[in-house]
C-alpha cells in the first residue's frame, strides 16, 4: 500500500461513522446515465438541382448579409430597422436572458446553501401546566433567549443528478440562442419578401396606368373615326369597356399594397406612414446584381438555427435521462449549523454560548412502486422524439433548399421568355393601332393586342417577383442572416447572445 493511500485510510478511520460513509460515497461517485454524442445524419454530397452549379459564382453574396445582392439602400435600411425594433426579436432575446438566468439558478444547486438566522424570544412556563408539581413557590419566571447563527446545507452530487440537470439546462439555454437566431433569419426574410411584394404591386399599378394611357388614346382614336363616319359606335363602346376593365384592376392592387405597407410597419416596429414616404420614392423591383451562394447540403447542419436547436434539444433530453437515473441511487449531503445561544444579551458573545451541529444525512428511495424507472422510460422516449425531430428538420431543410433552387431557375427561364413576349407585343400594339387608323384592320385586333400586352406585362412582373422570392426563400432555407465567428453573432444579434461551443 502506498504512503498516500495509507494516509487516506488512516484519515478515514478517524472520521465519525456518518462522515466516513459520505467520504466513501464521494470516492466511488460517478455521473450515471448516457453521455451525449452528437447525432450523425447523412446528407447529399451536392444539391440535386442543376442550377446549384450555376448559382455559385466567383463573387457570391455572403450568407450572413444576403440581402446586399439586391443593391437596394432602402431594403438595407429596413433590415437594420427590423433588427433594432422588431418586437418578436426582442421577445426572443428576452427568452435567451430568461434561459440564461435558469441556467445560473440551476448551477447554484452545485454549491452549498448558507443561511443567517437570529431570534429574540421571551417565554414563561405555565404554573398550572405539566410542570406544576415542580413549580417554585412564586411560580415560574419568564425567561429570555437570544439566538444568532449560521445554517449550511450542501448536497453532494455523488451520482451526477445535479450535474445532469445543469447539463440539460445549459443545452436548453443554447437552444434558446438558436431560437433567437431562427427568429432573426425569419425576420430578415419576411422584411425582404414584404418589401418585394410592395415593389411588385407598385409595378402592377404602373403597368395598369401605362396601359390606361394607351387605351385612352385608342378611345380618342375610335371617337375621331366615328365622327368622321369611318367606324361604328361599337368600336367606341369596346374601347370604353377595355379601358374601364383596366382601371378596375388598380383598386385591388392598392388594397394589397396598403396591407403590405402595414405588415412591413409591424415587422420594422414603426409607423406605416413613415415607410410610405420612403418607399414611394422609387417603384423599381430589385433584382440580384451578383451570383448567389448555395453551399453544400452538409453546411445546413452548421448553419440553420432550427437544426442547431433540434440538436441541442437532443443534448438536453439525453442529460435528463441521467438525472432520472440518479434517482435510483442514494443522495448524500452535509448539513451543519453554528451559532450563539444565551439567556442574557450580556453573555451572548461569550465562548460558553457557542452551539453547533454537524450531520451527514443520506436518503435513498428504496421503494417507489416503479415510479423512478417509469420516469427514466419517459425521459428515454423524449430523447428519441428529439432525435426524430432533428432528423425531420434536416430533411425539411434539404427539401426547402432544393425547391427554392428549382423555383429560382425556372422563374428566370420564364422571365426571359416573358420579356421577349412583352417586347414583341408592344411592337404588335403599335402596328395594329397604325393599321386600324389606316382602316386596314378592325378594332377587335387592337383590343386583342392591348389585352395581351397588359396580361403579359403582369405575368412578367409576377415572374420577376417569383424569381426574387425564390432567392429570398433560398437564403432563408440556408439559414442566412447570421454567422459564428470567434463565438459571436455577426450582423445580427445583441452581444448578450453568444455562440454555443
Amino acid at each position: 500500500m502506498s504512503e498516500l493511500m495509507s494516509f487516506r485510510v488512516q484519515a478515514i478511520r478517524r472520521l465519525p461513522a456518518a462522515t466516513t460513509l459520505l467520504v466513501l460515497a464521494l470516492l466511488v461517485g460517478c455521473t450515471v446515465g448516457p453521455d451525449y454524442e452528437k447525432p450523425s445524419i447523412s446528407t447529399p454530397d451536392a444539391w440535386h438541382s442543376v442550377i446549384a452549379n450555376e448559382v455559385e459564382g466567383e463573387a457570391p453574396a455572403p450568407l450572413q448579409t444576403w440581402w446586399t445582392i439586391f443593391n437596394d439602400p432602402v431594403l438595407n435600411e429596413l433590415i437594420e430597422e427590423a433588427r433594432e425594433s422588431n418586437l418578436n426579436l426582442e421577445m426572443a432575446l428576452v427568452n435567451v436572458r430568461e434561459a440564461r438566468a435558469k441556467l445560473a439558478m440551476k448551477g447554484g444547486a452545485e454549491l452549498p446553501e448558507v443561511g443567517l438566522s437570529a431570534n429574540v424570544s421571551r417565554t414563561k412556563v405555565s404554573d398550572n401546566g405539566i410542570l406544576s408539581q415542580v413549580a417554585p413557590a412564586g411560580g415560574f419566571s419568564s425567561q429570555g433567549l437570544f439566538v444568532f447563527g449560521l445554517d449550511a446545507a450542501w448536497e453532494i452530487d455523488v451520482f451526477g443528478r445535479i450535474t445532469r440537470e445543469v447539463e440539460a439546462e445549459g443545452a436548453r439555454y443554447e437552444a434558446s440562442i438558436e431560437d433567437y437566431r431562427d427568429v432573426l433569419v425569419t425576420l430578415y426574410a419576411e422584411v425582404a419578401l414584404t418589401y418585394i411584394e410592395i415593389r411588385s404591386y407598385q409595378e402592377h399599378i404602373a403597368n395598369a396606368q401605362a396601359n390606361i394611357k394607351v387605351q385612352m388614346d385608342s378611345l380618342d382614336l375610335t371617337e375621331e373615326r366615328f365622327n368622321d363616319g369611318l367606324t361604328s359606335e361599337l368600336d367606341i363602346v369596346q374601347a370604353k369597356s377595355n379601358l374601364y376593365t383596366t382601371e378596375a384592376a388598380i383598386p385591388q392592387f392598392r388594397i394589397r399594397l396598403n396591407a403590405a405597407y402595414n405588415r412591413l410597419a409591424v415587422l420594422c416596429g414603426q409607423d406605416a406612414s413613415t415607410l410610405r414616404s420612403r418607399i414611394n420614392a422609387s417603384s423599381t423591383l430589385p433584382l440580384p446584381d451578383m451570383e448567389i451562394e448555395a453551399g453544400l447540403p452538409a453546411d445546413l447542419l452548421r448553419q440553420r438555427p432550427d437544426i442547431r436547436r433540434a440538436e441541442r434539444e437532443i443534448a438536453a433530453a439525453t442529460a435528463m435521462i441521467g438525472a432520472a437515473t440518479a434517482e435510483l441511487y442514494p443522495r448524500f449531503a452535509i448539513q451543519g449549523s453554528i451559532g450563539l445561544d444565551s439567556r442574557s444579551i450580556g453573555t451572548q458573545f461569550d465562548a460558553t454560548s457557542l452551539a453547533w451541529t454537524l450531520a451527514a444525512p443520506m436518503h435513498w428511495n428504496v421503494f417507489t412502486a416503479g415510479r423512478v424507472q417509469d420516469n427514466i422510460d419517459i425521459k428515454s422516449e423524449q430523447q428519441q422524439k428529439a432525435m426524430l425531430e432533428y432528423r425531420l428538420s434536416v430533411l425539411q431543410a434539404i427539401e426547402e433548399v432544393e425547391n427554392a433552387l428549382v423555383s429560382y431557375n425556372e422563374s428566370r427561364i420564364r422571365l426571359g421568355h416573358l420579356k421577349q413576349a412583352v417586347k414583341a407585343t408592344e411592337t404588335a400594339v403599335e402596328l395594329v393601332t397604325v393599321q386600324y387608323d389606316s382602316g386596314l384592320t378592325d378594332f377587335n385586333n387592337v383590343l386583342d393586342m392591348q389585352r395581351a400586352l397588359y396580361e403579359q406585362q403582369n405575368k412578367m412582373v409576377s415572374s420577376s417577383t417569383e424569381a426574387t422570392r425564390s432567392i429570398i426563400a433560398l437564403y432563408k432555407a440556408l439559414g442566412g442572416g447570421w454567422m459564428t465567428l470567434d463565438g459571436k453573432v455577426i450582423a445580427s444579434a445583441n452581444p448578450v447572445v453568444s455562440s454555443p461551443q
